[in-house]
């Protein structure tokens, strides 16, 4: 039986990086990133809600960039459960999340006020004469790991099928953190990492989290806090395994 020869090619320029994976010599994945549209994807910034519009469900946000984000009801509705629950810089407003169901969303009113300061994550940018779209259910990844800040959950990739090792991975993420622990998702990369690989991860974004709280304090309205990685780092973040054979990296 023939082996899969896998390998990641990176390719650098100053106008473009792109990211290939190719499995047996057949391409299997690519990624592009142009350096004047990077995009702010995965960015947290200290924002400041301009104007709530109750029609929409919906509030604007300034967050610094060229034109204001748009924020819906269902990405902050657990927002105002979460309030008082854990400390948040200033008037920031760091905890939300998803809703099930349009129909028992609350009022953007009760959630959201003109003026109010408020942490928030983009999930999509902007795109012709429309904002990013933000979200206050804030998110940071690692290799095995999702930080979820406001969550106090844990799950587990469903791409994850073996009960036992779904298990395995519970146990360790459970007993590392204890129960006043933040949330987390362990994401398909963790199937059959050690348990110190685990422990780095769970180490690490511990330390980031406290790095985007002590900005979330200091920072101005508009400012960033949390910076995603670049597309050569999140490559070797999301696609690197102990299977992949070479990374190959053309920088001009």
């Amino acid at each position: 039986e023939v082996g899969v020869s896998e390998e990641i090619l990176v390719n650098v320029t100053p106008r473009e990086t792109r990211v290939a994976v190719v499995e047996n010599g057949m391409l299997q994945e690519v990624h592009l990133e142009r350096a004047s549209r990077r995009g702010n994807v995965g960015n947290i910034y200290k924002g400041r809600v301009a104007r709530v519009m109750p029609g929409m469900q919906a509030a604007f946000v300034d967050i610094g960039l060229e034109r204001t984000a748009f924020l819906h009801a269902a990405d902050i509705a657990r927002a105002a459960q979460a309030e008082g629950a854990e400390a948040a810089a200033g008037n920031a407003a760091t905890a939300g999340g998803d809703a099930h169901g349009h129909d028992t969303l609350p009022s953007i009113c009760e959630l959201l006020r003109d003026g109010q300061d408020i942490v928030v994550q983009v999930i999509k940018d902007a795109i012709g004469s429309k904002g990013a779209r933000v979200s206050a259910h804030l998110s940071i990844p690692s290799r095995c790991l999702v930080l979820l800040p406001q969550a106090r959950t844990l799950g587990i990739s469903a791409r994850i099928e073996d009960e036992d090792e779904r298990a395995r991975l519970r146990e360790i993420i459970a007993r590392r953190t204890g129960e006043n622990a933040l949330g987390y998702i362990v994401r398909t990369n963790a199937e059959g990492a050690s348990e110190d690989a685990l422990a780095f991860d769970l180490t690490y974004l511990g330390k980031v989290w406290r790095v985007v709280q002590e900005n979330i304090a200091r920072a101005q309205v508009g400012e960033r806090v949390y910076e995603e990685l670049s597309l050569p780092l999140r490559a070797l973040r999301d696609l690197m395994h102990e299977d992949m054979e070479k990374v190959r990296v053309d920088s001009r």
